[in-house]
C-alpha cells in the first residue's frame, strides 16, 4: 500500500484514531475524529485528550485507564462520552495501545451513540416489563384478597389504593352507582367533590379516558378550572362495567402530566376489568351466603341461621344476665287458604306476613321461617313484659287485611313465647326454648288461635 493511500486509510477509516503523546497530549487525530467532534486539527494539537472527555469520563481516563496503560501497555472497551466542539456529547468506546518504541499511545474511537442508545432502550423496557409485572402481580394479588363477607366499600378503597401505587397517582378514587341512581364515592379520595358538576360523558365513558387540565379546556371548561384551582394536571377516568353493566368509575388525580401511552391505558383498562370482576365476585358471594341462611321465598332466615343465632345469643344473654324471649308464630288456617286460593296465593301470604313480622321487631332481633307456615323470633335482652307487647304487635299487624289478586283474605297467627331469665332460670339449650315456644304456640291454637301464650319452663 502505498503512502497516499496509508494516509487516505487512516483519515477516512471508519473510526476515529488519535495518536497522543506518553503524557495525553494530542499529537495526531484523523478526519474521522475530527468530523465527529467538530474541531479543526489546530485546536486540538498539544491538547490533552483527556480535556475532551465529560468530566465523569475524563476522572476515569486520568486514573483507571491511564493506569492500566501503563501497566499492561492497552486497554479495550473502555465506555467514555466525548464533549463535542459544539457542547453536545457523545458515547464512545475507546481501544489504547502504547507503542514503547515512539513513546506514542495509539487511541481508536468507536462511536458508540447507537450502542448507547440501544441499552438505553433495553434498560428502559427491562423497566418498563419490571414495572408492569410488578403491576400485574398487584392487580392479580389484589382480586384474591376479598373473603365471603367483603363489602363494596373494602374492595374499592383497596383498589383505589392500589390503582395510586401502580400508577403514581397523588389521589385516586372509587365511585360506584347506586340503586337509586346516584354515582357515590366509595373508597379513596375526590379532591374535586364539591367544586365542579358531574360531567355525564366521564361519568359514563365506556373506555379509558384522560383530561388535561391545559388541554381540554374546551370540552371540559368548568372541570378543567377546578382541576387547576385542585393544582392537578391530569386525570383518568376508567369504567368498571362487567356484562355490559356500568358498576362504576375508578378516577387517579395527577398533580404532575402522566405519560399516558398506549401501555400505561392498557393498564388502566387492565385494573378497571380487575376491579370490576371483584366487584361481581363478591357480591355474588355475598348473595350465595345470604342465600345459604335465608329462605328464598320470604327472604327472612332458615332453619340454619335460626340455629346458629339462638346457640349464640344463649350464651351472650348468660354472659350478660340479660333476659332472652323466643316467639313461635304459626298462621291460623293457612291449609284452607291453599285449598280455597290456590299455593301461589298461598305463598303471597307467607311473604307478605313474614314482611309484618320482620318490620314488628327490632333491628337486633332475627326472624326467621322454620318450615311451612311456621316462623320464629329471637329478641335479646327482651323480659317477660317486653315480649308481651312485642306478641301483642305482632298479633295486631298479622291480622290485618291482605290483598291477594282474587281478593281480600284476613289471615291471623296463633303465637307461643318462652322467656329465659339467667339467674332464675337454668340455662337451656336451643332445642328446649325452641320446643317450650312451639308448645306455647299450641296453647295459643287449643285457646281458640289469635292469641300469644307466654311461658318460661
Amino acid at each position: 500500500m502505498s503512502g497516499a493511500a496509508v494516509g487516505d486509510w487512516f483519515d477516512h477509516a471508519p473510526c476515529g484514531l488519535v495518536a497522543t503523546s506518553i503524557d495525553g497530549a494530542i499529537v495526531e487525530a484523523n478526519a474521522t475524529f475530527l468530523s465527529w467532534t467538530g474541531y479543526d486539527f489546530d485546536e486540538l494539537r498539544g491538547r490533552p485528550f483527556a480535556s475532551l472527555l465529560d468530566p465523569g469520563s475524563r476522572l476515569f481516563f486520568d486514573t483507571r485507564h491511564t493506569q492500566v496503560l501503563h501497566l499492561r501497555g492497552s486497554v479495550d472497551e473502555v465506555a467514555l462520552v466525548l464533549q463535542k466542539a459544539d457542547g453536545g456529547r457523545m458515547p464512545v468506546l475507546l481501544n489504547s495501545v502504547r507503542d514503547t518504541s515512539t513513546q506514542i499511545d495509539r487511541i481508536a474511537v468507536f462511536n458508540a451513540t447507537e450502542r448507547a442508545r440501544h441499552e438505553r432502550d433495553l434498560l428502559e423496557a427491562k423497566r418498563a416489563a419490571e414495572s408492569s409485572e410488578e403491576r400485574v402481580r398487584v392487580l392479580q394479588d389484589v382480586s384474591t384478597t376479598f373473603g365471603v363477607t367483603a363489602s363494596d366499600e373494602e374492595v374499592a378503597q383497596s383498589f383505589a389504593a392500589v390503582a395510586g401505587d401502580a400508577f403514581a397517582a397523588r389521589e385516586t378514587a372509587v365511585l360506584l352507582w347506586q340503586e337509586d341512581g346516584e354515582l357515590t364515592l366509595m373508597g379513596g379520595t375526590n379532591p374535586l367533590a364539591g367544586k365542579v358538576s358531574p360531567v355525564p360523558s366521564l361519568r359514563n365513558t365506556a373506555e379509558v379516558t384522560v383530561v388535561h387540565a391545559e388541554d381540554d379546556q374546551q370540552d371540559f371548561p368548568e372541570l378543567a378550572a377546578a382541576m387547576r384551582d385542585s393544582r392537578l394536571t391530569s386525570l383518568s377516568v376508567t369504567p368498571l362495567i362487567a356484562d355490559g353493566q356500568h358498576l362504576g368509575v375508578l378516577v387517579c388525580f395527577f398533580a404532575r402530566r402522566a405519560d399516558f401511552d398506549e401501555h400505561y391505558l392498557d393498564l388502566q383498562q387492565a385494573l378497571g376489568r380487575q376491579a370490576s370482576q371483584t366487584l361481581v365476585r363478591v357480591r355474588l358471594q355475598r348473595r350465595l351466603a345470604f342465600l345459604a341462611l335465608h329462605d328464598q321465598l320470604t327472604g327472612v332466615g332458615n332453619r340454619q341461621l335460626l340455629q346458629s343465632t339462638i346457640d349464640a345469643v344463649i350464651a351472650t344473654s348468660a354472659a350478660a344476665a340479660q333476659p332472652l324471649s323466643v316467639l313461635f308464630l304459626d298462621i291460623d288456617d293457612f291449609k284452607g287458604i291453599n285449598d280455597g286460593f290456590g299455593h301461589a296465593v298461598g305463598d303471597l301470604v307467607l311473604v307478605e306476613l313474614a314482611t309484618r313480622l320482620r318490620d314488628s321487631l327490632r333491628v337486633a332481633d332475627v326472624v326467621g321461617r322454620m318450615g311451612g307456615d311456621e316462623f320464629v323470633a329471637i329478641c335479646p335482652n327482651t323480659d317477660i313484659a317486653a315480649a308481651e307487647h312485642v306478641a301483642e304487635r305482632v298479633l295486631e299487624t298479622c291480622r290485618a287485611p291482605i290483598a291477594v289478586p282474587d281478593g281480600i283474605i284476613s289471615a291471623s297467627v296463633s303465637v307461643g313465647v318462652t322467656v329465659y331469665r339467667p339467674g332464675t332460670d337454668p340455662l337451656p339449650s336451643a332445642p328446649q326454648l325452641l320446643s317450650r315456644a312451639d308448645a306455647a304456640m299450641y296453647d295459643s291454637k287449643r285457646s281458640g288461635k289469635n292469641r300469644f301464650t307466654v311461658t318460661t319452663r
